[in-house]
């Protein structure tokens, strides 16, 4: 095939990868007769809803801020729930609208609480668990909302540390997840919601991660968990909860077990997900193999089952790929027919985006590391320059698919490349714990042998790279800027923390039950002070000698804004370029798109200017 030259390719406007959706997110009601998905209104996301066979949409909420983003079918099929907070404080509250009257009730008016879903299920349409940190800002307890009255009762009060809770098929809260001192976890379960609690297993803080409850069996008896004591790939497992018996359900060599997908009415496992290049699929239950084999043939990309009516007749399904929008259909399971819902960006196929390859090379201390690269849709691909775009977490991964920022720095010229760096989940639990104690350290290593690699095969110009990130990957290029100045041309940081003793120190006060393993992992700020400093971007400011970007939320919780603010003044001082933007209206990332064009623009413009890319 010809290489196109770049200024052949059309440039992609940032409003087509970075503005709303034109649809997303379709739910089906419970009596799978309407469907909902959300849409923009003035430019806000907001909730549709739309009987099937009909070309009756309507919007039913007005939000006119930040836009809806998470929301859910109530189970009389009257009303839709969604969380909002206020400017990205992550303090959400849970709303409901009547589908009838478009009337929205504030079902959790409290100020500076956060709103969590514990359990819905459609054999208790009246009923939701939520849980608070109403009585103690530091830990969360179950209520159960009364959806006729709207009453919250509270039914479980927080013993301590407990991070995650379960309900049984019963609507009983009777497991939970305590967080130790020692980082790592113990699994409580009772008999009923008046026993006590008692300590069916432990895991240490290699296995945690990789391990937690899934589901109660329909008797009660039974708990489905992900498990990795003795094993370095997390398993499914079942668990007699009397007797402590264990059984393996699935596993694979490769990687930790992934999404699990239960029977909504016998709560037995039908299917599991498996995350490696590209995500495969195991099917359990014989009942829907055939189901699966046909969604499979609808379309190339990686599906998923979105949603699904309370008769499991109606399922909508999901398609991702990594060359054009997502794609959802309407699979009716009785007739095998396929009905074609929307595209969530349609305007991506007037453009030509290009396919993201998986990767794959050795670390200096032999681990195998995983990631992406997404070359200019040119055909170029030698001597490109490289932007290295670091995820967050950074217990998540990259994984393959449409990724909105890919395809604009591979539009612009640039090679994109994602790496799963030790400390990523997903591989296992050695290569997870490879990454404690080594944030700015061996986990930093692994970024740098991933250019040095592209730049060996000859893909990256050496003289004409990035490193580009948000959260965790904002740190990462700020250490990229600190720590090896050379390497890089110049540096995009996004919410990224710049001295983690002061982090740590002021991380949400819901996130104290995560405290001792932030301390394990990472470092604790109380004993190991230098140490902590010693991988702070903010105490090698000297070392910077490339220009930084630098991007804010004001309201975020997680990081500060003072962990931008130090480092911009100190690199003020001492006369370092950088450009620093601050959003008053945001938290951890952007979620108004003006706000989201307005940084992708500064972004495009920077990098246009030190690396030599198209600009719009």
């Amino acid at each position: 095939m010809p290489h196109l030259s770049a200024t052949e390719i059309k440039l992609i406007p940032r409003e087509v990868l970075f503005g709303n959706p034109v649809k997303a997110s379709p739910q089906i009601s419970p009596n799978g007769k309407m469907i909902s998905y959300l849409a923009p209104v003035n430019n806000v996301l907001n909730v549709w809803v739309k009987t099937i066979g009909l070309q009756d949409d309507r919007p039913v909420t007005r939000d006119k801020d930040r836009g809806i983003r998470n929301y859910f079918w109530a189970q009389d099929n009257r009303h839709i729930f969604y969380l909002q907070d206020v400017g990205g404080n992550e303090n959400w509250r849970l709303y409901a609208v009547d589908l009838g009257t478009l009337i929205v009730r504030d079902l959790t008016p409290f100020e500076n609480i956060q709103v969590r879903i514990v359990e819905v299920d459609k054999h208790f349409p009246n009923k939701i668990l939520i849980s608070m940190n109403k009585e103690n800002v530091r830990v969360h307890d179950v209520y159960c909302l009364d959806l006729r009255t709207g009453e919250l009762t509270l039914v479980t009060k927080n013993p301590g540390h407990v991070s995650d809770w379960l309900s049984d098929t019963e609507f009983n809260v009777r497991a939970a997840v305590v967080a130790r001192d020692d980082g790592g976890s113990d699994l409580l379960v009772r008999q009923n919601q008046q026993s006590d609690w008692r300590t069916v297993l432990s895991w240490s803080m290699d296995d945690a991660m990789a391990s937690g409850p899934v589901s109660f069996t329909k008797d009660g008896k039974f708990l489905y968990l992900r498990d990795a004591r003795g094993v370095d790939k997390g398993q499914l497992m079942r668990l007699e909860i009397g007797t402590g018996k264990t059984q393996a359900i699935a596993s694979d060599p490769e990687v930790d077990v992934g999404g699990v997908m239960l029977h909504p009415d016998t709560y037995e496992i039908q299917m599991i997900s498996f995350t490696k290049d590209r995500t495969e699929y195991k099917v359990l239950d014989p009942l829907i193999r055939d189901d699966i084999d046909t969604v499979r043939k609808i379309n190339d990309g990686d599906f998923f089952i979105a949603s699904r009516d309370n008769d499991d007749k109606t399922w909508l399904v999901g398609f991702m790929v990594d060359d054009g929008p997502m794609v959802y259909y309407s699979y009716e399971r009785k007739t095998k027919r396929v009905l074609l819902l929307f595209e969530n960006r349609p305007d991506l196929k007037n453009y030509s985006l290009a396919p993201m390859e998986p990767i794959s090379f050795a670390s200096r201390d032999g681990f195998k590391i995983r990631g992406y690269l997404t070359f200019p849709p040119s055909g170029e691909r030698k001597n490109l320059p490289l932007v290295l775009n670091v995820h967050g977490g950074p217990w998540v991964r990259d994984s393959w698919g449409y990724d909105p920022e890919s395809q604009w720095l591979a539009n612009r010229g640039y090679v994109s490349m994602q790496v799963n760096y030790r400390g990523s989940s997903g591989y296992g639990k050695a290569f997870l714990n490879a990454g404690n104690k080594e944030w700015g350290g061996k986990m930093h290593e692994d970024l740098v042998d991933a250019v040095n690699w592209a730049v060996k095969q000859g893909t990256a110009d050496p003289k004409r790279t990035a490193i580009y990130g948000g959260s965790y990957g904002g740190f990462a290029a700020l250490v990229g800027a600190a720590f090896t100045p050379d390497l890089f041309k110049c540096a995009v940081d996004i919410v990224g923390p710049s001295n983690l003793v002061t982090f740590i120190r002021t991380i949400p006060p819901y996130w104290s039950v995560y405290l001792a393993e932030f301390r394990k992992r990472v470092g604790d700020p109380d004993t190991e002070e230098e140490f902590l400093k010693s991988r702070s971007p903010l105490f090698k400011v000297d070392q910077i000698k490339i220009p930084l970007l630098i991007a804010q939320g004001a309201n975020d919780p997680r990081v500060k804004q003072a962990e931008s603010e130090q480092i911009v003044e100190a690199m003020k001082k001492k006369g370092i370029d950088y450009e620093y933007l601050l959003f008053p209206d945001e938290g951890h990332g952007f979620a108004k798109p003006e706000n989201r064009l307005k940084f992708y623009a500064a972004a495009e413009k920077f990098l246009a200017k030190h690396l030599g890319g198209r600009c719009e």
